[in-house]
């Protein structure tokens, strides 16, 4: 399951990226919690400058603006392509390199 934070403190702009970030979620069907982050000491944490920021699995993806429902839906189909390999349960047959087998990683 992925971790989708938004970041923000409740401005129209956060309030609009959740929206967008929850129908991507929807649309493409995708196992994700979506986390509201309002706590400004947990948002600067992030070492982002301005809001409304998206995390996805712990990494910012999209700082001070709101994106695109393109842009989502890019983010989050190449963070699954990416791990795709990783979560084949037949290592054999994965697009794995032996070095990653060998770092744990399939």
């Amino acid at each position: 399951m992925k971790t989708i934070k938004i970041l923000g403190t409740g401005c129209p702009n956060c309030v609009t990226t959740e929206k967008i970030v929850t129908e991507v979620v929807n649309e493409l069907n995708i196992d994700a919690t979506i986390v509201k982050v309002t706590d400004i000491q947990e948002i600067m944490m992030y070492d982002i400058m301005s809001t409304p920021a998206v995390v996805i699995d712990e990494q910012v993806v999209i700082k001070g603006k709101v994106p695109s429902k393109n842009e989502i839906q890019a983010f989050l189909v190449d963070n699954f392509a990416n791990n795709a390999c990783c979560s084949d349960d037949n290592i054999e047959s994965s697009c794995c390199s032996s070095e990653d087998k060998e770092s744990g990683c399939c």
